[in-house]
């Protein structure tokens, strides 16, 4: 008579072998897990950290814009913007630190959730920071809630979710003050590498277009046109990105999504300047055109503007008096140059 086979603790042996088998590899796999702690910790302890060297690592790692675009993050708590290091600067700092181990392991799925650990230990100092928590395997959106049934999305949600607790691991067994050398490096390095090129700009406007983010969006939060940017709001529109990317904080946070401009409105502007300027005299005879001409073309001259002759051409248009003209020509070529752009 055949033997049958039995399954047992999801193991499929032959009967009266069973107990035995699984017992064996239980015990083979916590022998194994015990030598290789017990072998990292004697090779921290041999080999121990150069803090100086670690440091200087770190240093020249934050060094790199690559790098450095992405280790920011900027979040709003209580009305101020809060900046602090992102999950890939943290994994750099501790790859650079030494003698630590960090990751995440899913411990199990169970009624549509994952439990999961995410951990940072110091093997020198034998310091260790571990967070468990559980995954839903549901996405919320705008439009509702939906569960999630494909194997792939399962599992970027939990890396998703591990990567914020596996941050905040690493950044609890580091001592503060080598995060905070870090994120200095990080901000030198982007002042000195801030692109402002058409190129840049245009990479940037899509990136943020993933989420729903355009460019009328990004131009009234900086209130002014996107080509006349700075670095300091480059780097600062970095970090918002960061923070939208990892899920710290929402593009409702920062633009006002429920509007769509297409870009910064100017008119507000241009009509303040007129108004000023028809403000500013009271109205006055016509007076020969022709030497008030004269002197407007050589202000013109004298103000840098490019084309005199299209100049003089918008001022007839524009219906000012000509003497008014003249006495505010600083606000008149403003609003020309506004127009032009």
């Amino acid at each position: 008579m055949k033997n049958s086979l039995t399954k047992y603790q999801g193991i499929i042996t032959e009967p009266n072998h069973q107990p035995a088998a699984a017992d064996a590899l239980v015990e083979v796999e916590q022998q194994r897990a015990i030598a290789e702690t017990q072998a990292a910790m004697i090779i921290a302890k041999q080999f121990p950290r150069n803090q100086i060297e670690a440091m200087d690592r770190i240093e020249q790692a934050c060094s790199r814009p690559g790098l450095a675009e992405s280790a920011l993050y900027s979040y709003i708590k209580g009305g101020t913007d809060i900046t602090g290091p992102s999950i890939r600067l943290a994994e750099c700092v501790a790859q650079n630190w030494g003698n630590i181990q960090f990751g995440i392991r899913e411990l199990e799925q169970r009624n549509g959730e994952s439990t999961v650990e995410a951990f940072a230990w110091d093997i020198e100092t034998n310091v260790r920071q571990v967070k468990i928590f559980q995954v839903g395997h549901k996405r919320y959106t705008k439009r509702g809630s939906y569960k999630l049934e494909d194997p792939r999305e399962i599992y970027e949600m939990v890396a998703n979710q591990g990567a914020r607790r596996l941050r905040s691991c690493i950044l609890g067994i580091i001592p503060g003050d080598v995060v905070e050398a870090a994120q200095n490096q990080c901000e030198a390095t982007l002042n000195a590498k801030a692109d402002t090129s058409p190129e840049a700009l245009k990479k940037l406007v899509e990136a943020f277009g993933k989420f729903s983010v355009t460019k009328g969006h990004i131009e009234k939060r900086i209130q002014r046109r996107l080509d006349a940017i700075t670095p300091a709001q480059i780097i600062q529109l970095r970090k918002v990105y960061n923070s939208m990317k990892d899920g710290i904080s929402a593009p409702g946070n920062w633009f006002e999504i429920g509007e769509a401009p297409d870009a910064v409105p100017t008119e507000n502007k241009v009509d303040s300047l007129k108004k000023r300027i028809k403000k500013a005299t009271p109205p006055a005879p016509n007076q020969p055109a022709g030497t008030i001409e004269d002197r407007i073309r050589s202000l013109a001259s004298e103000f840098g503007v490019d084309d005199v002759d299209a100049f003089v051409a918008y001022s007839s248009r524009d219906g000012s008096n000509l003497v008014d003209i003249e006495k505010n020509f600083p606000d008149f070529v403003a609003i020309y140059k506004e127009r032009e752009k």
